[in-house]
């Protein structure tokens, strides 16, 4: 990469570190829990969410914001469970950028207690872009395979929490789970691992217990 390549990635990366401290500011203080869901295609966000809106629809209100390169699928696919997503369709782009969830920020209703941002799919380059969020979860589903976390370290080490998801396909796929703890924590030792299913929903109520109590602790400031 040229000298000159690096400073417009600098200078890129810097701005949205900006917009992201402001979009963080903005969300602590209305006393929303922002979380950024990064995995590859297919790892299970979507699914993973639609399980959480089932559990959380009588108890807590959430909204999502959907990024992808093309379509409105997967912010159908929430509206659907009568959660309120905005989809960004990036037209190439292999991630979100904070200016993209700054836009949008506007149309999230004030009584919105819990924000997902479901980032584009892809285990690189969204591990460079803060959005704004208090929380990061990576995904990585069993058919996968357990070599992940060392061939894509960023997206562990930037995280707070691993998912492994898909559990239900344990029996039938070569997936080492202590293993992928194991190489997951030495990358990162303060990641809070959960193995999840959102076919059987295995694992899905101690993430949503987990995220509660962080939306508590963010809440302690201001109470």
């Amino acid at each position: 990469m040229a000298i000159k390549d690096v400073i417009v990635l600098a200078d890129l990366l810097g701005t949205n570190k900006k917009i992201a401290a402001d979009i963080r500011a903005e969300l602590e203080r209305r006393g929303i829990l922002a979380t950024n869901l990064l995995s590859s295609p297919g790892a299970g966000k979507t699914s993973l969410l639609e399980q959480i809106a089932v559990r959380l629809r009588d108890t807590a209100r959430m909204a999502v914001i959907e990024g992808d390169i093309e379509t409105e699928r997967d912010a159908e696919r929430i509206r659907a469970k009568g959660v309120p997503a905005w989809q960004i369709t990036t037209g190439g782009a292999c991630h979100l950028e904070a200016k993209m969830i700054a836009k949008v920020l506007p149309q999230v209703p004030p009584d919105v207690e819990f924000l997902f941002i479901e980032n584009v799919g892809n285990l690189v380059c969204p591990a460079s872009y803060e959005l704004g969020e208090s929380l990061r979860i990576v995904l990585l589903s069993t058919p996968e395979g357990d070599d992940k976390p060392k061939k894509y370290p960023k997206a562990f080490t930037t995280s707070d929490v691993l998912v492994l998801t898909k559990a239900d396909l344990l029996p039938h796929v070569p997936f080492d789970v202590e293993k992928v703890k194991a190489e997951a924590l030495e990358l990162n030792p303060r990641l809070r691992i959960f193995v999840i299913s959102a076919v059987t929903g295995q694992g899905v109520d101690e993430l949503i217990a987990f995220l509660v109590g962080r939306r508590r602790e963010l809440q302690a400031p201001h109470a």
